[in-house]
Parts: structure tokens; C-alpha cells; sequence
């Protein structure tokens, strides 16, 4: 079989419906493919990735409009869920070799969004797409507050920070949950997704102040609330 019949029948063997099965397999298969020349994922075949695509499936129901993904590296949660969903993604990423692959497979697989080469930071302060967007995602890039600190700008009141995480210990857990108010959110739930996988989820609830975020690399070396 090819990698994309091979994805497909993963999937589905993991009762994702065929037909997206098989949309979200020639995401998989650009994916492995340009990842024998560009440092995209540590996936390297199909059975690996899948547990990917899966894990970005599991916010479907969580997306409710337009989608930010910061740190989008090689597309993941942002374009399983722009395929699952039908809405339009743009997808942040600093590194120009994982942006351009972005580009790419965005038009491989008709999507609507875009792709922005910039650092996050910069862009979330950005009246262009600042308090944009109904939901925001970033799949553990850098601690907890640091990744609120990243996404929560660029949300409309009412929006989510959807943030996929691993293991947290109470003491970033607690960060995050003090440096939401300071970001104009509320920590709304802690939602267990088997194993250590977690999903922390973060509502929008008044304007963020602008001195958020903080400029390049601080939200990283100093995270809020996180001594």
C-alpha cells in the first residue's frame, strides 16, 4: 500500500469516518514525505502519525470558527482540524523551511487559511489579527503560561485557547490558572484525554492589555506567574 492507504486504513481501523480518513491521509502523507528532507515531526512512518492526526482530532468538537495554531511546525492540531472542521486556519510559524511546507499543503489540500513566517509574539500584537479569532491552539510548545501568554491575545471575547498538553505538575498548573486573569481569560477546564494527555482549555473574557504578549522570547524565559 502507499502511505495514504495505509493511513487510511489506520484511521478508520480507529473509526474515523472514510471520507475524512482519507482527506486527513494526504495531509499524513505530504507530511512524511517532506519530512525525509525538512525536520517537521518525530513521526517517521504512518503508524506513528496517526496517533498525531488522532490527537488533533480530539478538539474537533472544541472548534466553534475561525482557528489560530501557534508553533505550527508541520501543521499540527491546525490542519486536522481545518479538514475536520471546514474552517479557516492560519497557521503561525517562525521556522521559513516548516512555514513554506505549511504553504504548500494548505494549497495541496485546498484549505482555507494562511501561513505566517513570523514569531508570535510579534503577531499578537498585531490590530490586524489581534482578538481575531474564535479559538486559538498551540500543541505544547513551551510551558503552560507561556503558551496562554502566546495564544490568548490573538482570541475575541467569548474565544478559546485550546492547549494540548502532556504531564503538568500543580505548580504550572497553578501558573497558568493565576495568568489567565492577567491575560483577560478564565482556566475553564482541565480535560483528561487518556494517559498523561490533557487538554487545558482557557475562555476569553475582557480585552487583553497590550503589553501582552511581551516581546520576543520573554514570554518563554520568564513565563507568568511561573517563579
Amino acid at each position: 500500500m502507499t502511505p495514504a492507504e495505509n493511513l487510511v486504513a489506520l484511521l478508520v481501523a480507529k473509526a474515523v469516518e472514510p471520507a475524512l480518513a482519507t482527506r486527513l491521509a494526504q495531509y499524513g502523507a505530504l507530511v512524511l514525505q517532506a519530512n525525509r528532507t525538512t525536520n517537521l515531526t518525530a513521526a517517521r512512518d504512518e503508524q506513528a502519525f496517526v496517533e498525531h492526526l488522532l490527537d488533533a482530532l480530539t478538539l474537533t468538537n472544541d472548534v466553534c470558527g475561525p482557528l489560530i495554531d501557534v508553533g505550527s511546525g508541520a501543521g499540527l492540531p491546525g490542519i486536522p482540524l481545518a479538514i475536520a472542521t471546514g474552517q479557516p486556519v492560519v497557521l503561525v510559524e517562525s521556522v521559513k523551511k516548516k512555514a513554506a511546507f505549511l504553504e504548500r499543503a494548505l494549497q495541496e489540500l485546498q484549505l482555507s487559511g494562511e501561513v505566517l513566517a513570523i514569531r508570535a509574539e510579534r503577531l499578537g500584537s498585531d490590530p490586524a489579527f489581534r482578538e481575531r479569532f474564535f479559538c486559538a491552539t498551540a500543541r505544547a510548545v513551551a510551558s503552560a503560561p507561556t503558551v496562554a501568554e502566546l495564544t490568548v491575545p490573538f482570541l475575541a471575547i467569548g474565544g478559546w485557547a485550546l492547549l494540548q498538553r502532556g504531564t503538568i505538575d500543580e505548580r504550572e498548573r497553578r501558573a497558568v490558572m493565576d495568568a489567565a486573569p492577567m491575560l483577560g481569560a478564565e482556566f475553564v477546564e482541565e480535560r483528561r484525554l487518556g494517559g498523561e494527555r490533557r487538554l487545558l482549555l482557557l475562555q476569553k473574557r475582557v480585552p487583553t492589555q497590550l503589553r501582552f504578549p511581551r516581546r520576543d522570547g520573554i514570554p518563554e524565559k520568564r513565563p507568568l506567574c511561573f517563579s
